[in-house]
């Protein structure tokens, strides 16, 4: 079994590794295009069949691993999985608004909150009691709690190297990109046969579905009032990512034991900017729909990169114990927003 430091290195932002020599932009041509190429595959596929982007650019990510020991892909994809990330989490901002959030009212954010932390504290729980690592289960809870793939790609980047290698979140997306597409299958018909409202199903798809496309795809497939219930709540969880990025630093310090003051990673800062400046600032449709493109463009070609960059051996031999905890992560999410749903409307 190889070190963690052997393995290909995703963004660490308390440097418990050493950086990497400085490199000439050139070097990063080769990995950014196979990444971007394997994106705009993905994008062709999810558009004509009607399939989850960030699964279909896995799954291609993966299907390209063999790219990942050419040493001149190295700077690229490093490139496509750390910087591109980093300003995809921070173009996310531009879907939320201080207005949609309170809107929903204080018992239902509440309740948002409270799914969410129970949701992350069952994925570290299962995880421990498999044997497993905190900081996997809170990979992998939080990916489940908070908006699919995006949550997981930065809970990987704040957790650092050293806690979550490539191959464990190359699994985490793999299992959450599967479980969001089936929860945007089956849940809306759960939603049908205990005959909730419009409102209630709303609550329940918007705070139970991981990933953001699938949850307003689900909400809307139930009803348009549906749809636009689950749109504030999902886009509430997203919201919540960054104060779960921040309180990351203080459970997780820096593995070289000096205590770490209480931080917020640049781009955890610009998610803010970005959502506050599209709270009170009337921002031209053209440029809210182009940054929400960017930022499904640059998560995508993250997600891509990351499965290239994946070590196969590592990831085939993780066994079911890692998927048990997704599993178990998203039945509690979804339990707790149906009774969530029933309870407030």
């Amino acid at each position: 079994m190889r070190d963690a430091a052997d393995y290909p290195r995703a963004a660490d932002l308390f440097n418990d590794l050493e950086p990497d020599p400085p490199k000439r932009w050139t070097e990063n041509g080769p990995g950014l295009v196979v990444a971007a190429l394997a994106t705009m595959a993905a994008g062709f596929v999810a558009d004509h069949y009607s399939a989850p982007l960030t699964l279909m650019a896995l799954l291609i990510g993966l299907a390209l691993n063999f790219l990942g020991n050419d040493p001149r892909m190295a700077a690229g994809l490093g490139f496509a999985s750390r910087t591109l990330l980093r300003w995809g989490i921070v173009l996310v901002g531009a879907r939320v608004t201080i207005a949609q959030i309170v809107g929903l009212g204080p018992s239902t954010l509440l309740a948002v909150v409270l799914i969410l932390l129970a949701t992350l504290g069952t994925g570290v729980l299962v995880a421990r009691a498999m044997g497993l690592s905190s900081a996997f289960g809170t990979l992998a809870g939080g990916a489940v709690a908070i908006c699919g793939a995006s949550a997981a790609l930065a809970l990987a980047t704040t957790l650092g190297e050293r806690r979550v290698n490539q191959a464990q979140l190359a699994l985490v997306l793999v299992g959450i990109s599967a479980a969001s597409a089936t929860a945007m299958f089956f849940y809306p018909l759960i939603a049908h046969s205990v005959g909730l409202s419009d409102r209630q199903a709303g609550l329940m798809l918007g705070a139970s579905i991981h990933d953001v496309a699938q949850a307003i795809g689900a909400g809307y497939s139930f009803s348009d009032h549906a749809g636009e219930v689950a749109t504030i709540v999902k886009l509430t969880r997203v919201a919540l990512l960054a104060p779960v990025l921040a309180l990351l630093t203080v459970f997780f310090p820096a593995s070289d034991g000096k205590k770490t003051k209480l931080s917020v990673p640049w781009f955890v800062t610009g998610f803010f900017v970005v959502a506050a400046v599209n709270s009170v600032v009337p921002v031209p449709p053209i440029v809210g729909r182009s940054a929400q493109t960017l930022a499904t463009a640059f998560l995508a070609c993250a997600v891509a990169a990351t499965g290239i960059r994946a070590p196969m051996n590592a990831l085939l031999g993780t066994g079911i114990k890692p998927l048990l905890v997704i599993v178990a992560s998203s039945l509690v999410a979804l339990a707790l927003a149906f009774a969530a749903a029933l309870l407030i409307f």
